[in-house]
């Protein structure tokens, strides 16, 4: 009898799994149809969840963005993390993911493709990117560059505007050139280029 009781109704999916899994099918319509070409009923369609359930969980479309933007924020740069017993220039070449395996490039090259064109002509859609983009990845880096100089290994006087001018040596150049989508400075030998300039950044702020 206990084995036929342990057969019941399935447990329902938890709000965190279901709001991952809406994220991740939500982000491939986003990036097969554009963010404007994407209705929250499209993102219903393809999750085969109810509309009530997409609305309690993102209740609306620019609060759906902007999980897809949280979660592609990690891609960009591998932060929060622990990269204990790493060199600094390892470290860093971690955080920044230079190595990404060609599945995962191409992702995150979608992603960025994606919110260059889309953010350019949607206001709110450059406020999210800013603020849980930019901004946040500023944040986080700061922060890592802050717990360097605590513990000696650097030499910069603000960690903040160190991580901003990183920031912009590795993915500042990241534009739209010929309208058919980002291009990475760099790009013949992107993890070359990206590797350099990690090199250049370290070698004028190690503590000597």
């Amino acid at each position: 009898m206990a084995s036929l009781r342990a057969r019941g109704r399935p447990k329902a999916m938890s709000d965190e799994v279901q709001r991952n899994l809406i994220i991740k099918d939500a982000w491939q319509l986003f990036s097969e149809r554009g963010y404007r070409g994407t209705t929250m009923n499209d993102v219903v369609a393809r999750c085969r969840v109810s509309k009530r359930t997409l609305y309690r969980l993102f209740p609306s479309k620019p609060k759906l963005f902007t999980a897809i933007v949280d979660l592609h924020r990690h891609s960009m740069l591998a932060l929060p993390g622990d990269y204990g017993g790493l060199s600094l220039d390892q470290a860093l070449e971690r955080i920044f993911q230079i190595d990404l395996d060609p599945e995962a490039d191409r992702e995150r090259m979608a992603f960025l493709q994606l919110i260059v064109l889309e953010a350019r002509q949607d206001p709110q859609l450059r406020d999210i990117l800013r603020e849980h983009g930019g901004d946040r990845s500023k944040a986080l880096l700061g922060e890592w560059l802050q717990e360097q100089r605590a513990l000696g290994r650097i030499d910069v006087a603000d960690p903040a505007r160190a991580a901003n001018m990183l920031l912009d040596m590795l993915l500042g150049a990241v534009a739209i050139k010929t309208g058919a989508g980002p291009e990475w400075p760099g790009s013949e030998d992107r993890t070359g280029y990206m590797r350099e300039c990690i090199r250049i950044f370290v070698d004028g702020i190690r503590s000597r």
